[in-house]
């Protein structure tokens, strides 16, 4: 537990930085939506591709951690779908407000998981984790996308559409890149490497002041009941479903908790921007992100403790 601590502690006293900057204003809340583009575009994709392309696993070891990240994904989303009517009958929740529930219980902040991963197992986990972006991340996105444009949205969920959001993600974008760098046998060394590497180096730090930074506590306190629901999805349900499907496809040792890790985090804030774009109820989603990050405190030393007693 004391190595779950050292790993964990870090990571919260940055969140807690970056909400104690933006809330005295020494960085005003205008700037943080500069640094966050410059990470979601810039920062976190070069420290997947220089992640990936030095890699010294072999992506056909992890082929069962791949597909157990892939089947838990879908199985999460159907999950997540399946609740709409529920919720409709009890808080009379409608289709925007739904979209937003169904990203904050789908969504998973990478950032979060990235930078534990890399304190608890060093490099090589750090390779294990960038094998989930690309596991998650198109799924998550084709089934986000389509229920936004479904229950919140005027646009129809064309597949011209879904594949529009996929195409901007700069993570894919990375993920493709760095595998096909280390597949096609290119020096690991050398200035463009050197070059990704510098800019990696500042991704997971301003990453997490960028999320306290963008925690919202007005939204919270003006949340319903329905914000509890997510946070039963997110952080107890998506767990315990993981370590069940990793048990089912023989996940074990180091890659069964960081199987854990990525689903135990909270949902990931990027999405908040996404309701604003296609009508989702963006309110509901800051209430969401904010109340995650904060109960999560609580229950990710708890999923990694029971994943690391677990694993074999």
């Amino acid at each position: 537990m004391d190595a779950i601590a050292s790993a964990l502690l870090p990571v919260m006293l940055l969140i807690a930085l970056g909400f104690a900057l933006r809330k005295s204003d020494a960085v005003p809340a205008e700037n943080w939506r500069g640094v966050e583009a410059v990470l979601y575009w810039l920062l976190f994709p070069a420290l997947l591709i220089v992640t990936l392309a030095r890699s010294r696993l072999s992506f056909t070891s992890l082929s069962s951690f791949a597909l157990a990240l892939f089947a838990f994904v879908i199985v999460l989303t159907i999950a997540a779908y399946a609740m709409r009517v529920p919720l409709k009958r009890l808080f009379g929740m409608g289709g925007p407000t739904f979209s937003s529930f169904f990203q904050t219980s789908t969504r998973w902040h990478g950032f979060v998981a990235f930078a534990i991963v890399e304190r608890l197992f060093g490099l090589d986990g750090v390779a294990i984790i960038a094998i989930a972006f690309a596991a998650m991340i198109p799924w998550l996105n084709v089934a986000n996308v389509a229920v936004l444009a479904i229950h919140a949205s005027h646009a129809r969920a064309t597949p011209a559409l879904v594949l529009r959001q996929l195409l901007k993600n700069p993570f894919l974008w990375a993920i493709a890149i760095g595998v096909a760098w280390k597949l096609s046998g290119l020096p690991r060394e050398g200035v463009i490497i050197a070059t990704l590497e510098l800019l990696g180096r500042g991704a997971l730090g301003i990453s997490l002041l960028a999320l306290g930074a963008g925690l919202s506590w007005r939204a919270l306190k003006n949340a319903q009941a329905e914000v509890l629901v997510t946070i039963g999805m997110k952080l107890i349900f998506a767990p315990l479903l993981a370590m069940a499907l990793g048990w089912l496809f023989g996940v074990s040792g180091e890659a069964f908790v960081i199987m854990v890790i990525a689903a135990s985090v909270p949902t990931a804030v990027a999405g908040y921007v996404l309701a604003r774009q296609m009508g989702g109820d963006a309110e509901f989603y800051a209430a969401a992100a904010t109340a995650q990050v904060v109960a999560s405190f609580l229950t990710m030393p708890l999923f990694i403790w029971l994943a690391m007693r677990l694993a074999h």
